[in-house]
């Protein structure tokens, strides 16, 4: 098990005003896309074994902005489907739920094209990235690295760590940020998360 990188993506107008940003295709902004280029020292400063990226665009974009231009889309990598929570905020959520939470509630039911999903049926879309991964690092050298989004990269971060999905409310995500998780004594631990270059 090598080193495991995750980059979320830089800002968009949904991340910043705290819509719930799923299946919604908006692009980064100007300071989304700054945030992603100040990656760069970091990513080339590891040799990549392999990558792989969200399909939507301002996960893609971000890759091509740090410098991965053989990377995999795998739509595995999706944001959490919000169902009929897609374009909402919590806070607009919780008027009327006032006890809800992503991680444990999930969310109400959307149409048909994008229904929503659980916390575990999030988790296995994570479970099977990392069976990628874990498939990646068996036949290439270096790190791997996955460019994707911020509720699905938590809930990633806590299947890697043998915690149920639900866990992924402990590891709060910034956008344009990056995450690595190695081992220690052959188990998997955080070893840096939400890093920035200093400015």
């Amino acid at each position: 098990m090598g080193d495991l990188f995750l980059v979320r993506h830089g800002e968009t107008e949904w991340s910043r005003s705290g819509r719930h940003t799923g299946r919604t295709d908006v692009p980064l902004t100007e300071r989304g896309r700054e945030e992603a280029r100040r990656l760069v020292p970091l990513i080339r400063s590891h040799r990549i074994g392999a990558a792989f990226v969200s399909p939507l665009q301002r996960a893609r974009e971000t890759a091509e902005l740090i410098g991965l231009h053989d990377q995999r889309v795998d739509v595995d990598l999706r944001e959490w489907d919000y169902g009929g929570y897609e374009g909402v905020t919590t806070v607009e959520i919780q008027r009327e739920l006032p006890e809800w939470f992503l991680f444990t509630d999930g969310v109400a039911p959307g149409p048909p094209d994008h229904p929503g999903e659980s916390p575990e049926q999030v988790g296995e879309r994570a479970d099977r990235v990392l069976a990628k991964v874990d498939a990646a690092h068996a036949n290439t050298e270096g790190c791997v690295v996955l460019v994707a989004h911020g509720h699905f990269l938590r809930v990633l971060t806590a299947r890697r760590l043998g915690l149920p999905a639900s866990a992924g409310a402990l590891f709060q995500l910034a956008t344009g940020t990056l995450c690595r998780l190695g081992t220690e004594h052959g188990r998997p631990v955080i070893a840096g998360w939400n890093v920035r270059p200093p400015t």
